[in-house]
């Protein structure tokens, strides 16, 4: 009886440790999505409104050239961010991996009793 107490002691906090591992993948997926939102709308950029040629294709330039800087950074954020997202999706695996185990543990020894 102790070992079927135990076990599901284990469940319980094998099962606490899947919640919380799929809770950083959702945050870090969050993450990514959110820079990869941000460099699409870099790229989706409004047109300047009434101003004239010159000072439009001044102004086109001066944003170009922004915009070039800013997704060099977001390509940094990004590539880090997907690390990070990896990593969170491997220790969920392997928290599911543990909860599927241990269930199927339980299941052997309730079941030869």
């Amino acid at each position: 009886m102790t070992r079927a107490k135990d076990l599901e002691k284990l469940g319980a906090l094998a099962d606490l440790m899947l919640q919380h591992r799929l809770g950083q993948m959702r945050q870090a997926s969050a993450r990514l999505d959110r820079s990869r939102a941000q460099m699409t709308a870099i790229d989706k950029a409004a047109e300047p409104a009434d101003l004239p040629e010159m000072l439009a294709g001044l102004v086109a330039c001066d944003y170009r050239r922004w915009a070039d800087v800013r997704k060099a950074e977001l390509n940094t954020v990004i590539a880090r961010q997907t690390a990070e997202a990896m990593a969170a999706r491997a220790e969920a695996e392997m928290a599911f991996g543990r909860v599927h185990a241990l269930r199927g543990i339980a299941a052997k020894l309730l079941g030869k009793r």
